[in-house]
């Protein structure tokens, strides 16, 4: 969750709050309102409290009802102006009181009392200066009556002392209850935002537990399966989701989970759970260390170990075949030097030019294959920009057509009509690619006796994804022999060194794109490459800000 979605969630809990304390305030209100009206129309027979002006006491009274009402009512439509309608709210509870206070002068106490709740609320939600001002002015009132609403001309000590002590309560609970209501907003915005941490922590976990290549799931005492994720589930044959019983869906998983729990022995042999499906290597642990009624099973996938240990065995021969290559690159420019010299000899018989001539052309093949060695151990960085594949083809055929001599073969550019074909590569990395491939489809692509004829293409595929290309008219690929043309040092050619295709694969990858071989009916072979639309990748990089 993003942070301005936390300050929404917290916005919103600390406005609950408010509205809660509102709604007691405005309830609280409503209780006063009743207690004033009920000591206002007390009947006379029963003589407390003593009413000196019953008619202005029920005046105050009623009109204190009805506005404590209306304040009820318009308890969630206040909330866009909660400061001045508390304010205003307080201002009438103050001047109810005083005056309640002035025609009921026997209910004082408890009436100053209440209006003690009424300003305690109020600083719940207002700020502290704005509720010692309203304690000020109740502390005020209350003295006001003192002096002027008793009916002796002179007030006594003990009205003083009570109406000073009221006013000391009023500042007290105040301040006490404000700060009360700021640690609490403080605190109940905190557990909001753990609250939200959590729950995106929890969600973050479940989609990396979902997306785990090892498969993994929850088992119970009875061994019922809980949770299991997309790896498990292909593991074990895809299930369907109403299939839970372990037992049922893998009799030997099941019987290695009870060896396991019984004997504490984990069987580390690798094993099938279903047809069709890559073994796996199961292991067992408990969920908790003291709790035996759930344990996660983890099954890792042998095909996968096997092909990390091929990536870190293909990383060292690269390291290794680099060093090897740098010691051999300085012999063999001596021995081309040298036979470069010798075929500038002009006493040199047929046989021995011939032999010179053998000695160049291996130099040159060595040659490739240190760079092709050398290349791979480099792996660097593609740097993408977004292309026109059609005029990129056509540049490409015409820079290879004026490099190398095509003698009697052909190679040219089929380029869709309409829309240019646009597409996110590293131009350099993808002319080493398409270079390989074109090399390969006139070297291997031909016909017995026929010239090489090779076509560069350039199309949209399905949902506009842009597509390149290189298709021979030759024999084709074996079905046998296409299954492992992508796999390092692997050739069917004397002098091939079984890394063209390999590297190839690897710089597409790097560029996000999927290099495969296609059999072409009636004969011929095509290498397609599938790259990445520019449109998605402008999607991609806006995301990713």
């Amino acid at each position: 969750m993003s942070s301005t979605s936390a300050l929404s969630a917290t916005r919103a809990a600390v406005n609950a709050t408010i509205r809660h304390e509102l709604s007691f305030l405005n309830v609280f209100r409503l209780v006063q309102a009743l207690v004033y009206a009920g000591l206002a129309f007390t009947p006379a027979g029963l003589g407390w409290p003593l009413l000196h002006t019953a008619d202005f006491a029920r005046g105050v009274a009623t009109l204190y009802l009805v506005f404590a009402l209306i304040a009820l009512l318009f308890n969630r439509r206040s909330m866009g102006f909660v400061t001045i309608a508390v304010s205003a709210a307080l201002v009438v509870d103050i001047v109810a009181a005083v005056l309640a206070i002035s025609a009921m002068h026997e209910a004082r106490i408890g009436i100053a009392m209440m209006l003690a709740v009424n300003l305690s609320a109020g600083a719940l939600i207002l700020p502290l200066r704005l509720s010692s001002f309203f304690a000020a002015l109740a502390t005020l009132g209350i003295l006001g009556n003192t002096f002027f609403g008793t009916t002796s001309s002179q007030p006594g000590d003990r009205d003083l002392l009570e109406a000073a002590l009221f006013g000391l309560a009023y500042f007290a609970s105040t301040t006490l209850c404000h700060v009360l209501g700021r640690q609490l907003r403080a605190t109940e915005a905190l557990a909001e935002q753990r609250s939200t941490d959590l729950a995106n922590l929890a969600q973050v976990n479940e989609l990396i537990i979902r997306r785990m290549k090892t498969g993994v799931l929850l088992v119970d005492d009875a061994n019922r399966i809980h949770q299991i994720n997309e790896s498990a589930w292909m593991l074990m044959g895809n299930p369907g989701a109403d299939q839970r019983d372990l037992g049922q869906l893998a009799p030997e998983l099941s019987r290695r989970l009870y060896h396991w729990m019984t004997s504490g022995k984990l069987d580390e042999t690798a094993t099938q759970l279903a047809d069709g499906v890559p073994e796996v290597v199961p292991r067992f642990t408990r969920l908790a260390p003291n709790d035996d009624s759930h344990v996660l099973i983890f099954l890792d996938d042998t095909s996968l170990l096997s092909r990390r240990a091929e990536e870190l065995t293909l990383t060292s021969l690269g390291r290794l075949s680099a060093s090897i290559a740098h010691e051999i690159r300085n012999p063999l420019a001596a021995i081309r030097y040298s036979a470069q010299l010798l075929a500038e000899s002009k006493s040199m018989d047929t046989t021995d030019q011939r032999m010179v001539e053998i000695i160049n052309n291996h130099c040159i093949r060595l040659n490739e294959i240190i760079e092709n060695i050398l290349q791979l151990s480099r792996r660097e960085r593609s740097r993408p920009e977004t292309l026109d594949l059609g005029h990129w083809a056509e540049g490409f055929v015409e820079e290879y057509s004026q490099g190398n001599d095509l003698g009697a073969d052909s190679l040219r550019v089929i380029a869709s009509t309409g829309a240019p074909v646009t597409a996110v590569a590293d131009p350099q990395q993808l002319q080493q690619v398409v270079w390989n491939l074109v090399q390969n489809a006139l070297r291997y692509g031909r016909l017995p006796g026929e010239p090489a004829r090779v076509m560069v293409v350039t199309r949209q595929g399905e949902h506009g994804v842009p597509i390149l290309e290189v298709i021979d008219r030759g024999p084709g690929i074996a079905p046998k022999v296409a299954a492992q043309i992508f796999e390092p040092f692997y050739t069917t050619h004397e002098y091939g060194t079984g890394l063209g295709l390999y590297l190839a694969r690897q710089m597409s990858d790097a560029n996000q794109a999927a290099l495969e071989y296609v059999r072409v009916a009636g004969g011929g072979s095509c290498f397609r490459l599938t790259l990445t639309p520019a449109h998605m990748a402008r999607t991609v990089s806006e995301e990713s800000f």
